[in-house]
């Protein structure tokens, strides 16, 4: 069986492990101090390491953790040196008996990818799509980040987000100003408190979730709204 684990990293950034009892794989270790420790306390192994774009936090543990994986390092073509298998669009991998198909995601970078499984519901997107916002465009076009987050709104509402940063309170903050009267938003942000507190994290959210709630994905209703994201981006 596998379960899918945060661990913490720097001020809000998510190392997720996907693990079973004996081996875990990493995605987006931007440091290897929480995973190092994990793996002490468990005894347990890495099998592979998937980076879902180049920047610094997600990517700097790999260099302490490359030499103790018994796998690969999935990542995107032109990107980060130590990847040491080049996946693109519609590449297929297995890791710890899960299928995951890789999904092109520009925009954030120009090389992000994001790795998806059908049969477990299981998105990993990096910095492309949070609960309840998106991601900077730093290398990309706003055109291009238009175009991956209409593909991963095309998942299933069941499909589950593994984002890499916890941006959900001000997110929300944001969302309401957008969409004021939209009843799920609300009640999603008034949640939000008590989600932290019990569980320290508000993740995974959903598809179906942030169809509802996140306004970047809700462009096609919120047009009469759109003036409120420009003046407030």
């Amino acid at each position: 069986m596998i379960n899918i684990k945060p661990l913490k990293a720097y001020t809000d950034n998510y190392i997720w492990l996907l693990e079973t009892n004996e081996e875990v794989s990493i995605v987006d270790p931007g440091d290897a101090k929480p995973v190092l420790d994990y793996l002490s306390k468990t005894n347990k192994n890495i099998r592979d390491i998937f980076i879902t774009h180049h920047h610094f936090d997600h990517t700097a543990g790999v260099p302490e953790l490359e030499n103790i994986i018994s796998g690969s390092i999935y990542g995107p073509k032109n990107s980060y040196e130590l990847i040491n298998e080049k996946v693109t669009q519609g590449d297929t991998l297995s890791s710890l008996g899960i299928k995951f198909e890789i999904i092109e995601v520009p925009g954030h970078t120009l090389d992000h990818i994001a790795f998806y499984n059908e049969e477990n519901d299981i998105l990993f997107c990096g910095d492309t799509l949070f609960a309840g916002g998106c991601g900077r465009v730093f290398e990309g076009t706003f055109d291009q980040m238009f175009e991956s987050l209409n593909k991963l709104k095309q998942l299933p509402d069941s499909t589950q987000i593994y984002c890499g940063h916890e941006y959900t309170k001000s997110n929300l903050l944001f969302s309401v100003e957008v969409e004021p009267k939209n009843n799920d938003l609300i009640m999603r942000n008034t949640e939000i408190d008590n989600l932290l507190t019990e569980h320290g994290s508000s993740l995974p959210s959903s598809i179906g979730l942030e169809k509802k709630t996140n306004p970047f994905l809700r462009c096609d209703v919120l047009s009469d709204n759109m003036h409120l994201i420009k003046k407030l981006d």
